[in-house]
């Protein structure tokens, strides 16, 4: 048995991941359109290679993290259904990690996209 058929077997998973992030949270929905604005920000502003980079990994960044979010907050609410306090932090704590992403990638787009904006008056 070859090494990639596992693999190859795993990407329907991750696609339906995807899709059920899409249908069911509506952060990733907001995540996906503020992705969607910057990229065609950066195609209108004419991004250098660096700064294309910078702005995908920072994407996929706050992607990255809604994304584990979401599987830390369906986890705790199997194993926890009731109301507890170390189920409380976990979620607390997944939703700070997205914030902290979400402010860097408010900081990045502002260091990317204002100099060049202010270029334009």
């Amino acid at each position: 048995m070859s090494l990639t058929h596992p693999i190859i077997k795993s990407f329907p998973f991750a696609f339906q991941g995807l899709k059920t992030a899409l249908k069911d949270e509506p952060n990733f929905k907001i995540h996906l359109t503020f992705a969607l604005i910057a990229i065609i920000l950066g195609f209108l502003l004419k991004l250098t290679g660096l700064e294309w980079l910078l702005l995908i990994t920072t994407i996929a960044f706050v992607i990255i993290m809604e994304l584990v979010n979401t599987s830390l907050e369906s986890i705790v609410n199997l194993v926890s259904p009731e109301i507890k306090d170390a189920a409380r932090k976990a979620k607390d704590v997944g939703a700070a990690a997205v914030l902290v992403s979400a402010i860097f990638s408010v900081a990045v787009g502002l260091l990317l996209f204002l100099p060049k904006i202010l270029k334009l008056f």
